[in-house]
């Protein structure tokens, strides 16, 4: 896994507001729980705070959520700091989140990582000089089917080999969207790539 750092004082914005639209998006997510309950609203809202700060959590982003649910900060940041959805120091605008679980791994997850390291030229924790990548190595996926995976920003990319990790790449770079999912064209969402292999025939009754 990637280290759990916050980012240094000096990268630390002096505060944290919500926007107009996210207050209000924050307080309809607190409405969902029972009175008194409200801290259970605090990964959906450092989500939001996430959002909002170019992709991470800086400390008075959390010190603004603890307040918003009126719980202890010390609450809030232990949350942000136990799940690596939350990034506290700052990442580039393709956060690439490599998984190398056994499946992934199996299927060729080393040979993504490197070609990742040298396409960007940077290892796992860093990120491109011009802020547009960074790469991180996280655990399971959840689509092992399609192994290898990586995640970038909300969208999986799957059934990567080298070239198609470097088309995927190369597309963001240049300002465009590929197409999630499998990058297999032999494959169709999770089905096998060789076709099926049951049930191959409907029957009329």
């Amino acid at each position: 896994m990637s280290a759990r750092a916050f980012a240094p004082p000096d990268q630390q914005p002096a505060g944290f507001a919500f926007s107009d639209k996210n207050l209000a998006l924050a307080q309809r997510v607190i409405a969902r729980y029972p009175k008194g309950r409200q801290a259970s609203a605090v990964l959906p809202l450092l989500d939001l705070a996430q959002r909002q700060h170019h992709g991470w959590l800086p400390a008075a982003a959390i010190r603004a959520v603890a307040a918003l649910l009126a719980i202890p900060e010390i609450r809030a940041f232990e949350v942000a700091s136990f799940y690596t959805m939350f990034n506290l120091a700052p990442v580039g605008r393709h956060l690439v989140q490599l998984c190398r679980t056994t499946p992934c791994w199996l299927r060729g997850s080393d040979q993504v990582r490197q070609t990742c390291e040298r396409h960007l030229g940077i290892a796992l924790g860093e990120t491109t000089k011009d802020g547009k990548f960074t790469l991180v190595e996280v655990e399971c996926l959840g689509a092992c089917v399609n192994a290898p995976v990586v995640q970038i920003n909300d969208d999986l990319y799957e059934d990567l080999d080298a070239g198609r990790t470097r088309a995927v790449l190369e597309a963001l770079a240049r300002g465009e969207k590929p197409g999630i999912g499998s990058q297999d064209p032999k494959r169709k969402l999770s089905a096998p790539v060789s076709g099926p292999t049951t049930l191959t025939t409907a029957e009329v009754s």
